[in-house]
């Protein structure tokens, strides 16, 4: 590490035009390449695959699911005026690009969409896709025809999965409020300008880079459409905390009154190392999710960990060479001006932190049981995590997805968003009549609301009926209907026959999603832990370590899992929020959170215990060592922790339900984390534990491997001659127009370094 923070630092220039030269050239390709994601929740195998696969082969190109829906107050909506009123609009809507086909209910077979009350009405409505997604501006054009036509007695909105993906706000607005707050916090924080900018042009460059990337990935191999902006939400806060660790060791040498040059190579080789193993943790976390070998997931876990790895890399690299561009400007001018009148000060532990860490100390078991206390009461919600499907009836009550979404559940029951399709091969005049009967008893099956007659397709081979469940898509009744009639309603009806019946749609397909994920998910959980308490045990030679660092990890996930669930599921605040109606959770959710998570932790569990490990080694005091470590560390922590959170919770400003489900869960963690687990409940345990959380079997200290996580300064870089002359401008008032020398070691003075008040 010191030898690349020294190449680096000599050839600054050339790595920060290298670093824009891989910005600008995979900007450049992205670009031309276009984007290409896909959101395949479908897991092969499955019965609702199965479904699908049998659906799309004997019907290709059938499924326009968007909609145009309108409702009346008063009157119906086959009054004169209004007909003519909205026969007019479908029309117009008909004539527009992009648009293929529009079916409406005033026609000779359009009776079946007009509501038994008469007051709701909608046209099924078809986009020109081309295998991706419709044209944007396009969609938006007829969502601006079609709403058009509403009057103070006529509701028209636009719904469906095309109008969804054109009515989606830009992630952006929340990215720069994101690194705003950021900005602001590393100013208070180091009082300097220059310095605070650098964990932000950092991350931004590793993060931009990163998100070029995962668009070109995207043509390699299933890439969701939200892998982009999870990335960058990762990327940022990850990046600008690593920056500001290194930033931090490095204003700490210079303050010490260490040249630049030395002071940049010192932080690269010992906070740096430590910034590279977090970040090793957070990708051997992220990348965990390709054991459930399912697509979907290995775009997101290799997007996200390209992501980490580049903000790693230019954390390493680009900052030390920004670090050598800026010199001494890295201090604050108060900072600079105390360095060149009085020299370097040694560093004291004094303050709040110092107090806190004192107050820890004395009251351990009290402090602890409060902190256990919080997390359990936190966790509960957990309990009734419910995996399922989140539809646009969950979207903010003001989008027009959500208005079409509530207007056709009320005129035509709420099952009407989220129908089932039964599917089967029809190998025999035998298989048709059974297929033919299923409509008659599928009418008497609880939790039905209507059933279509058996459709065939051309070749006769392939037959379908749609079922309109008498629960929305994403209630738990309508996934008990699909488990009663994948084990009991279908197999009795074609018992002797040899049909087999395949249940699909909306649910069917999340339900088969997440069961594939729960059945997994222990195999995974074990796995993403067993891996971080290796690394741990390898790093800091104890058993205890890595096993409170696991316990901890879980306990801020189950608590993150809780807010979740209080927020989305049971509907806190959600609306209030702007994050639309309370519903189930995305089954992918907990898996991609495991991970992030899980990566998080071990980042602070990383250098909060790195810190007490050094310490204990230096004095074999357990009490003093996490005292210390604690002191030393709490304040920066909590600054990257203020900084990650304010990032995360930007993202909630984004407009997808998806994006803020993390946003919430992830800033949820790192809130707990650094203000509950790290600064309270594990110092509190460690000193209950005293020496024990140093032990490690004697046996097994010879067998492993030693590696060191953050060496100490002393060592980090080879001896060199530290003499700081510090030449300060005549006009400072106190101070003498000759240099200032202060020396820190006897040693032959090197080049003099220049110290701008």
């Amino acid at each position: 590490m010191t030898s690349l923070a020294r190449w680096c630092l000599r050839r600054r220039f050339t790595v920060i035009v290298l670093w824009l030269v891989a910005l600008l050239g995979t900007g450049a390709a992205a670009t031309v390449a276009g984007s290409a994601y896909s959101n395949d929740y479908g897991v092969p195998g499955t019965e609702a695959a199965h479904a699908t696969a049998l659906l799309t082969k004997a019907f290709p190109g059938d499924g326009g699911n968007d909609s145009i829906v309108w409702h009346t107050g008063s009157g119906t909506v086959r009054a004169a005026d209004v007909e003519q009123r909205m026969s007019a609009v479908l029309r117009e809507v008909g004539e527009l690009p992009g648009v293929t086909d529009v079916n409406g209910p005033y026609g000779s077979d359009g009776a079946a969409r007009v509501s038994p009350d008469g007051h709701t009405a909608y046209a099924s409505l078809t986009f020109a896709t081309d295998g991706g997604d419709p044209d944007k501006a396009q969609v938006k054009k007829v969502v601006e025809t079609a709403r058009a036509a509403a009057t103070d007695d006529l509701q028209v909105a636009v719904g469906g999965s095309s109008i969804g993906t054109a009515e989606g706000k830009s992630g952006h607005l929340s990215e720069i409020i994101g690194v705003l707050v950021a900005a602001v916090v590393l100013f208070v924080v180091f009082g300097s300008l220059a310095a605070s900018l650098l964990p932000i042009a950092t991350a931004l460059v590793g993060v931009g880079t990163a998100a070029m990337g995962t668009v070109l990935l995207g043509h390699l191999m299933t890439v969701a459409d939200f892998a982009p902006m999870l990335g960058t939400l990762i990327g940022l806060g990850v990046g600008i905390d690593y920056a500001l660790f290194i930033v931090t060791r490095h204003r700490k040498g210079l303050r010490a009154g260490l040249p630049v040059h030395v002071a940049a190579e010192r932080a690269v080789a010992t906070t740096g190392r430590a910034v590279v193993f977090a970040g090793g943790t957070v990708c051997v976390a992220l990348l965990g999710m390709l054991i459930l070998r399912l697509s979907f997931l290995n775009g997101v876990a290799i997007a996200a960990s390209l992501t980490v790895v580049l903000t790693v890399a230019a954390s390493v690299t680009l900052l030390p060479a920004l670090l050598g561009l800026i010199g001494h400007r890295a201090l604050s001018r108060r900072e600079r001006r105390h360095l060149a009148a009085r020299g370097p000060l040694p560093e004291s532990l004094t303050g709040f932190a110092a107090r806190w860490s004192a107050f820890v100390e004395r009251h351990p078991k009290l402090l602890g049981a409060v902190a256990a206390a919080v997390m359990l009461g936190l966790a509960l919600p957990t309990l009734s995590l419910h995996l399922g499907t989140s539809d646009q009836g969950n979207n903010p009550a003001s989008s027009t997805t959500r208005q079409a979404y509530d207007m056709l559940g009320k005129g035509f029951g709420p099952g009407v968003n989220g129908p089932l399709t039964l599917v089967a091969d029809l190998d025999s005049a035998a298989d048709r009549l059974a297929f033919n009967r299923l409509p008659d008893t599928l009418h008497h099956t609880e939790g039905v609301a209507s059933v279509t007659p058996s459709t065939v397709n051309g070749s006769g081979d392939t037959g379908v009926i749609t079922v309109v469940p008498t629960t929305s898509p994403q209630s738990a009744a309508t996934s008990d209907l699909v488990e009663r009639l994948r084990g009991t309603v279908l197999p009795k009806a074609t018992d002797g026959t040899g049909l087999a019946v395949h249940v699909g749609g909306l649910t069917a397909s999340y339900d088969d999603f997440a069961g594939v994920i729960l059945g997994k998910l222990p195999l995974f959980v074990g796995t993403v832990v067993g891996l971080g308490c290796l690394l741990l045990l390898l790093a800091f030679r104890s058993i205890g370590i890595p096993l409170k660092a696991a316990l901890m990890n879980i306990a801020a996930v189950a608590s993150s899992f809780g807010v979740i669930v209080a927020i989305f599921q049971w509907g806190w605040g959600s609306e209030l929020l702007g994050l639309g109606a309370a519903g189930p959770i995305e089954p992918f959710l907990p898996v991609v959170m495991v991970s992030v998570l899980f990566g998080l932790s071990m980042d602070y569990q990383v250098f909060l215990v790195s810190r007490m490990y050094e310490e204990w080694l230096a004095t074999r005091d357990n009490r003093r060592a996490v005292r210390v470590g604690l002191a030393e560390t709490s304040r920066v922590i909590n600054s990257a922790a203020v900084i990650m959170i304010s990032v995360f919770l930007a993202f909630v400003l984004s407009g997808d339900r998806v994006i803020a489900m993390f946003g919430i869960g992830l800033a949820s963690a790192v809130a707990l984390d650094a203000f509950v687990l790290r600064t309270l409940l594990v110092p509190a345990l460690m000193h209950m534990l005293g020496s024990a959380n140093w032990w490690l079997p004697a046996r097994l200290e010879r067998l492993l491997p030693r590696i060191s996580i953050e060496p100490t300064d002393e060592h980090a870089v080879p001896a060199e001659p530290v003499v700081v002359p510090v030449r300060v401008r005549a006009e400072e008032p106190g101070i003498p127009r000759s240099g200032i020398s202060r020396t820190t070691e006897p040693s032959p003075a090197p080049e003099p370094s220049r110290v701008p008040v």
